[in-house]
């Protein structure tokens, strides 16, 4: 049953989804494309543009939308999806939440303890290490479309990659920004130009 399997998969990745949303999405990405099929890679990529576009932490607004889209994949009426839904955000949370409420009090309590500090030095490049992972994911045919079928979509993309790059690492442009024009131009060029 679909939702016993969301409800497991997503309590893993809530778990051991360390980093927050970027670094969870090679995670979320092996399990739910990779692994168990239930979305292509271009609804992915989609779900991904959608959840940065929402408010909320990406994860959770991955872990909801993922459920949905799953469901609903599978057969299901949107009822049923919505309910999906539920599963795959409540999941992904219970567990951290539950282990923030345990480690909270030690972490305060020993904040300048030389182990601590050491496990904090481990996991800061770790944690950057996954994030990398994750734009890799996004690395595909799907976002960027194929070299040697679509050459102006990917040659486009890879205008638009160096130039968000560009705006929000030097001239540090809201991230915001950067999508709601990237939208208005997708809207603008691919209404001369279809996709």
């Amino acid at each position: 049953m679909i939702f016993l399997q969301l409800f497991l998969v997503f309590s893993k990745i809530g778990i051991v989804g360390f980093g927050g949303g970027y670094a969870m999405l090679s995670l979320i990405q092996g399990e739910v494309v990779t692994k168990h099929h239930w979305l292509s890679s271009a609804e992915f990529t989609d779900i991904i543009a959608v959840s940065q576009m929402t408010p909320g932490p990406l994860g959770i607004n991955m872990a909801t939308y993922v459920g949905y889209t799953s469901v609903l994949n599978a057969g299901y009426p949107p009822s049923m999806a919505m309910l999906g839904s539920l599963i795959t955000t409540l999941s992904i949370l219970w567990l951290p939440f539950i282990l923030m409420l345990a480690v909270s009090r030690i972490l305060v309590r020993h904040k300048d303890s030389p182990i601590l500090k050491g496990i904090f030095a481990v996991l800061r490049p770790t944690i950057v290490g996954l994030i990398a992972a994750a734009a890799l994911v996004l690395m595909n045919a799907e976002t960027f479309g194929a070299p040697e079928t679509e050459r102006v979509q990917f040659g486009l993309s890879l205008v638009l990659f160096a130039a968000a790059f560009i705006a929000v690492y030097r001239f540090r442009v809201s991230p915001i920004l950067i999508l709601g024009l990237a939208g208005v131009f997708g809207m603008l060029f691919y209404s001369i130009i279809p996709a």
